[in-house]
Order: structure tokens, then C-alpha cells, then sequence
């Protein structure tokens, strides 16, 4: 009796063991759901259709992109936080504005630090500080100088995100003065910057270096620590006065927490394998994103970091919403 209990044991346990490794293997067996928490045309949507195809070749399984936008992101992510642990929802998003959120908002449905599991990051592309066409200022300090003697309305991609906050450091600093106007995403803060409704906007460069080659935004400078090989020509916001100034738009992807480690794992895999291919890495680097990747462990310690960081720049120029 007790020999057999003690075989029932040890298998059980050899059955434990083995489970990650046939979870992983039965992964993916139905269509996979990237959600895409801003309307389509901003950057994550940009990465996110980018990497479907590639991801569904690699994982023989649909890859659904769906865009899901509201409240900054949060709609969207919340619906992904609440979604069942399997590996077959997953988000896309700007990780810098998942980031920013619980320092902007009083309450939110799901807590971005224990409700979500990182798996990768994807990719970076600094902001571009740009205004429409007519605007008469053509560096950092003719536009400072501007938005003093006149009103300038500087369209946000949401209040509280990343763009939003960085906008906000620069007003800071340099003693400018514009309005904000809200939108549901980039896509749409960028189509009424172009049609002239707003007059300044901060986007990310992935989704704004279209209309700049277009001639119908003009670019005044690139929130990075150093000039970008697509625009050498064009001087950082840190070049023109604003010392260590560096922001940007990071897409990476998550999971609902309590997925099992095995299917990040192997989600973290392929999601790297496609976004370093040839064919995805240069469709990216041409419109000014970086590509970046990163362990789920990288990808934590990331996240910290730059929740910690943005508290403070939150906190000093007083965003918040109730």
C-alpha cells in the first residue's frame, strides 16, 4: 500500500514537472488577440499590424489586432487585465503611458503593476515636438517666444500620457504657455494638427515622421539624447536649452498576471523573432522606431523604473485626474 501510494506520488510530481513544458506545446491552439488600446494610425497600432502576419506565420494560429481606445489606454488594458490567463489576450501599448497612469489617475479599474505580467518590449521612438505649417517658428526658442505673445493650442494624444506629460516638462522649463487639447489617440491629435485646429503637438516618431517628410507638420526638435540619423538636421529639445531632456514612446506587450510562465516564455520567443527579422526591424527603423526587446524579467525592472520616474515629473507638474 504504501509502495503504491508512493508511485502515485512520484508520478504526480513527474506530471507537475512536465506541465509547463506540454502547456507551452499545446500553446497556441486558437486565434490570438492583440488589443490595441488607442484608435487606429498611432504607433502601437502601427507595431501591432506590423507583426501580426509575421506572428501568425510563426504560431500557425489567427492573429486578431483589435483596437479597444478610452480613457488614455485604459479601457483597453483593463479589458486585457481581466481576461482569462491563457496566452490568448494579449495588449499592446505605449509601456511608458501604462506607466504614467497610476500616478495620473485617483482610481483605476485594474492595477497596472499587479494586474499585468510584461513579456516584451518591441520598440522605441522618440517624441517629435511639431507644429502646423503656418506656425511662425522654426526652433524651440522662436516657439517659446510665440506661445507668450499668443494663444497656441497643443493637441495631446490623451491627459495624462506620455506625450502629454512630456509637453507639460517642456512648458516647465522653458516658461511657455499653450493650451492642451485632449484627443482618443494620436492618429487623431496628429489629423487636426495638420488640418491646422491645433497649432503644436508631441507624438511619438514612428507616427509623426510621415507628415513631417510630407511638409504638413514642421518639426522643431526630437526628445532624444541625441540627434536621429532620419532628421540630422534637426536639433534635440536637450540642444536647444532643456538639459537632459529625453522622452519617447515604448510599445511593448503584456499579459493578464497568472499566465503561465512557460506560454510567456514562448510568447516572448516569437514576439522577439519577428520584430528582429529583416523585413520587420527595417519597416520600422525607416519611419524612426528603434527596435528593442527585453526578457519579461527586463521588461519588470523597466516598468518600475519608469513608473518611479514619471511619479516625480507627474507630481511636479501637478497632472491629475480624478
Amino acid at each position: 500500500m504504501i509502495r503504491r501510494r508512493l508511485a502515485t506520488l512520484a508520478a504526480a510530481l513527474a506530471a507537475l514537472c512536465l506541465a509547463p513544458a506540454a502547456l507551452a506545446q499545446a500553446w497556441p491552439s486558437k486565434p490570438v488577440h492583440i488589443i490595441v488600446p488607442y484608435p487606429p494610425g498611432g504607433s502601437s497600432d502601427i507595431i501591432a499590424r506590423a507583426i501580426s502576419k509575421p506572428l501568425q506565420d510563426a504560431l500557425k494560429q489567427p492573429v486578431i489586432v483589435e483596437n479597444k481606445p478610452g480613457a488614455n489606454g485604459n479601457t483597453g488594458t483593463d479589458f486585457v487585465a481581466k481576461s482569462a490567463p491563457d496566452g490568448y489576450t494579449l495588449v499592446l501599448c505605449d509601456v511608458g503611458a501604462l506607466a504614467i497612469t497610476a500616478s495620473v489617475y485617483s482610481k483605476l479599474p485594474f492595477e497596472p503593476s499587479k494586474d499585468l505580467r510584461g513579456v516584451t518590449m518591441l520598440a522605441y521612438s522618440p517624441h517629435l515636438l511639431v507644429v502646423h505649417p503656418s506656425v511662425p517658428a522654426n526652433n524651440l526658442a522662436e516657439l517659446v517666444a510665440l506661445s507668450q505673445k499668443q494663444s497656441l493650442n497643443f493637441a495631446v494624444t490623451a491627459i495624462g500620457s506620455a506625450p502629454h506629460v512630456a509637453g507639460v516638462a517642456v512648458e516647465k522649463a522653458t516658461g511657455s504657455k499653450w493650451q492642451y487639447i485632449p484627443y482618443k489617440g494620436g492618429s487623431q491629435a496628429i489629423g487636426d494638427t495638420v488640418a491646422g485646429q491645433t497649432q503644436v503637438l508631441m507624438n511619438g516618431m514612428l507616427a509623426t515622421l510621415p507628415f513631417v517628410e510630407s511638409g504638413k507638420l514642421k518639426v522643431i526638435g526630437v526628445s532624444k539624447a541625441r540627434r536621429v540619423s532620419l532628421l540630422p538636421n534637426v536639433p534635440t529639445i536637450a540642444e536647444q536649452g532643456v538639459k537632459g531632456f529625453e522622452s519617447g514612446t515604448w510599445q511593448g506587450v503584456l499579459v493578464p498576471a497568472g499566465t503561465p510562465k512557460a506560454v510567456v516564455d514562448k510568447l516572448n520567443a516569437e514576439l522577439i523573432a519577428v520584430i528582429r527579422s529583416p523585413e520587420v526591424r527595417e519597416r520600422l527603423v525607416s519611419q524612426g522606431a528603434e527596435v528593442v526587446t527585453m526578457t519579461p524579467g527586463e521588461f519588470t525592472q523597466f516598468f518600475e523604473r519608469e513608473r518611479k520616474n514619471w511619479a516625480t515629473v507627474v507630481a511636479q507638474g501637478g497632472v491629475k485626474i480624478d
